[in-house]
């Protein structure tokens, strides 16, 4: 007689034998652990799977925050809605299609959503920071481009050194900017032509060289300029002229050379305070009789 297998250990053979069982490897590539991290973070993840991927879940604190079903797999992560200086455990788990989970390695994140400025600790939220008279020394560090909520700031009547770091081009929501009365040095930075919701200007009574930035003249909104008693050099920049909401523009006590733009007489009411320059006659109308005193003995 012909023996015959059991139906039932064959079909287990056949679709068992065919059972996924390999699980999705996975890893949080950026941000890395330890790091810190402020305001909006992306957190990025790379899996993969021999069935494919079907959900990756986003945990902070072990908290399910997210659940991405599409790649790329990527989480948005709001720090401010956190405790400033505070650590947070990240993990992510994948799963495939068939249901199968890794666990990745978890990362540790510490939320800062501040800087330190001459020792003191300021939140990214501040919107006004007021310095003057208070003995500051040294240079203004690069760190203060991250308070891009401020819309006034005053660093005046201290003892600060070196440049104007690029970072201030930053502070777009910046009204009002006083670095006057220091010792500060180098150029004007070409940035701050970024500050365009700027009313007023105050750069005066420094050490600043080189000449005034054309791209001053971005800053339409202003009304007060002032860029003197210092050791600015070369001829008044045209873009002046775009500046139609000046009321008071003071560029005295300077080394400013060459003819006045007749772009000047664009500005507003009041007559720009212009003394103790070299700038050369023909003066523009508007202003021929204000230009006051002048070194013209280098003048054709």
């Amino acid at each position: 007689m012909k023996k015959t297998l059991p139906l039932l250990p064959i079909l287990f053979l056949i679709f068992g034998g065919c059972q996924d069982t390999t699980p999705p490897t996975v890893t949080i590539t950026s941000p890395v652990s330890g790091q810190t991290v402020n305001e909006i973070v992306t957190i990025t993840v790379t899996t993969q799977d021999n069935k494919g991927i079907s959900k990756v879940g986003f945990y902070i604190n072990d908290s399910l925050v997210l659940t991405d079903t599409e790649s790329p797999y990527e989480y948005e992560w709001n720090t401010t809605e956190y405790e400033d200086v505070s650590e947070h455990v990240v993990k992510v788990i994948s799963y495939d299609n068939s249901d199968i989970f890794t666990e990745s390695q978890p990362i540790l994140l510490i939320v800062r959503n501040g800087v330190y400025l001459w020792g003191e600790y300021y939140s990214l939220n501040t919107t006004e920071l007021d310095l003057r008279r208070s003995e500051l020394t040294g240079s203004i560090p690069p760190e203060i481009g991250n308070l891009t909520n401020l819309t006034s700031l005053s660093l005046s009547e201290n003892q600060l050194t070196s440049s104007i770091p690029p970072e201030i081009g930053n502070l777009a929501n910046l009204t009002s900017l006083d670095f006057s009365h220091n010792g500060l040095t180098g150029e004007i930075p070409s940035e701050i032509g970024n500050l365009t919701n700027l009313t007023q200007l105050y750069l005066n009574n420094s050490q600043f060289t080189g000449e005034i930035p054309p791209e001053i003249g971005n800053l339409t909104n202003l009304t007060y300029l002032s860029l003197s008693e210092n050791q600015l050099t070369n001829s008044i920049p045209p873009e002046i002229g775009n500046l139609t909401n000046l009321t008071s523009l003071y560029l005295g006590s300077n080394q400013l050379t060459g003819i006045i733009p007749d772009e000047i007489c664009n500005q507003g009411d009041s007559s720009p305070y212009l003394s103790n320059n070299q700038l050369c006659p023909p003066y523009p109308s508007c202003i021929e009789d204000d230009v006051g005193d002048q070194d013209t003995s280098n003048c054709p």
